[in-house]
C-alpha cells in the first residue's frame, strides 16, 4: 500500500516538529512538507499533490480559514484536518472551517508538549486515516447560513393542522465525522411544532458542542440547546449532548423526562456516546423511538439501538453512503439489519416529521 503524503501547516516550529514526529511514527503516512502559514501552504498545495493536510487556525499572513476560502475560490480540492483549540473563539472558528470544507478536527492542547500524550496522538492518526480514505471534497456555493428550502413532500405535511401520530414519541440522533455540517441539512428543516423532543449526540470535545448548539439554534425553527443536567424534555426542542459527558434520559415525577449527564467511561472510544443515550430510553414510557444514524466513523449507535429494540418500538433511519462524509456509523447499523430506512441526507428531516408528526399550528 502506498504511503500517504501529508502536509503540515503550523506557524509554531515546535508544533510542526511534534506533529511531524507523531505522523512519522505511523508507517501509513509520510509528512513530506511543512508550511509556516496559509500563504506558503497554498503555494505548496497548488504545485503538489497531498493525500491530506493538517492545518492550524491562527497563523500570520494567511490563517487557516483564509486558506480554506482561497482553496474553494480556486476550486482546489484537498482533504483537510484542522488542529483546533477549545476556546470559545476556537470552537466557532472550527465550525466555520468545517463549513468551508475541512473534513474534521483534532483538539490541539495549548501546550505543544501535551500533544505528545497518547490521546492526542491516537486521535490525530485516526483522523488522518479517515481523511486519506475519504472522497475529495466537492465544492458548493457558500451562502449565508439560513434554513434549507423545505421540500414539497415536507411542505405538504406542514400545511395540515395536525399529523396523526398516536402515542408519545422521541427522536434520538447520532452523528460524528461530517456531522456538524450535515446537521445543517437536517435540524433547520424540522418545524417548530415537531411533536417530539430530539436528542442529539455529536462526537465533539467539551467546548465545541455549545458553539454547535448555538449555530444550529440560529438557523432553526426548533429550539436547539446544549444539554444540561436536569433539563426537562420538551417537544420541538433539540438537546445536544455536552462534549466530555454522556447524555441519558431519566423519568422524573409526574411522567416527565429529564436530562442526566454522566461520567461513565468512554465507549466506542468517544464521550459522549450514542449507545448510552439509546440504552437510557429502554425503560422509558415513550411509545416509540425514532433513531437516526448519520455520517461518522466507527460503529457508535449500533449496540445501543440493538439493545433498545429489545424493549421498545423503534424505527431506525440511516443516512445513505452517497451523502455520508464517512459511512462507518450508518453502515454498521445497516449491516446489523437494524435500519428500517436508508435515505439521503436531504430526506432525513422529512422522514423524521413523517414518523413523529407536528402539533396543532
Amino acid at each position: 500500500m502506498r504511503t500517504k503524503k501529508i502536509l503540515i501547516v503550523d506557524d509554531s516550529a515546535l508544533m510542526r516538529r511534534v506533529l511531524y514526529d507523531i505522523i512519522t511514527s505511523d508507517t501509513r503516512f509520510q509528512p513530506v512538507d511543512r508550511a509556516v502559514n496559509g500563504l506558503e501552504a497554498f503555494d505548496m498545495i497548488s504545485r503538489n499533490n497531498y493525500d491530506a493536510v493538517v492545518l492550524d487556525v491562527n497563523m500570520p499572513k494567511m490563517n487557516g480559514l483564509e486558506l480554506l476560502r482561497k482553496l474553494r475560490q480556486y476550486k482546489i480540492p484537498v482533504r483537510v484536518v484542522m488542529a483546533s483549540t477549545a476556546t470559545q473563539e476556537g470552537a466557532k472558528t472550527t465550525l466555520d472551517a468545517l463549513e468551508l470544507g475541512a473534513l474534521d478536527f483534532v483538539h490541539k492542547p495549548d501546550n505543544a508538549a501535551d500533544c505528545r500524550v497518547d490521546t492526542f496522538r491516537k486521535r490525530l492518526l485516526q483522523m488522518l486515516n479517515v481523511a486519506v480514505e475519504s472522497e475529495m471534497p466537492v465544492f458548493e456555493a457558500v451562502e449565508p447560513a439560513k434554513p434549507p428550502t423545505v421540500d414539497r413532500k415536507l411542505a405538504d405535511i406542514l400545511k395540515r393542522s395536525t399529523v396523526s401520530t398516536a402515542g408519545k414519541k422521541i427522536v434520538a440522533l447520532a452523528s460524528s465525522t461530517g456531522g456538524p455540517k450535515s446537521l445543517q441539512a437536517v435540524i433547520p428543516k424540522l418545524p417548530a411544532g415537531l411533536n417530539a423532543p430530539v436528542l442529539l449526540v455529536q462526537h465533539m470535545p467539551k467546548g465545541f458542542t455549545a458553539s454547535l448548539a448555538e449555530r444550529l439554534n440560529v438557523m432553526s425553527e426548533v429550539t436547539v440547546k446544549e444539554a444540561a443536567e436536569g433539563m426537562e424534555l420538551e417537544n420541538g426542542t433539540v438537546y445536544v449532548a455536552m462534549g466530555g459527558q454522556h447524555m441519558n434520559v431519566r423519568t422524573a415525577p409526574g411522567g416527565k423526562y429529564t436530562i442526566h449527564l454522566s461520567d461513565e467511561p468512554n465507549r466506542e472510544g468517544v464521550k459522549p456516546c450514542a449507545n448510552y443515550m439509546y440504552e437510557s430510553l429502554m425503560d422509558s414510557n415513550f411509545d416509540s423511538v425514532v433513531c437516526v444514524v448519520m455520517t461518522g466513523m466507527g460503529a457508535d449507535g449500533t449496540e445501543g439501538i440493538r439493545n433498545l429494540e429489545s424493549k421498545k418500538n423503534v424505527h431506525v433511519i440511516a443516512q445513505d453512503q452517497a451523502t455520508s462524509v464517512v459511512f462507518g456509523m450508518p453502515k454498521s447499523v445497516i449491516s446489523a439489519g437494524l435500519a428500517d430506512q436508508v435515505v439521503p441526507l436531504d430526506q432525513i428531516a422529512q422522514e423524521i416529521v413523517l414518523h413523529v408528526g407536528v402539533q396543532n399550528r
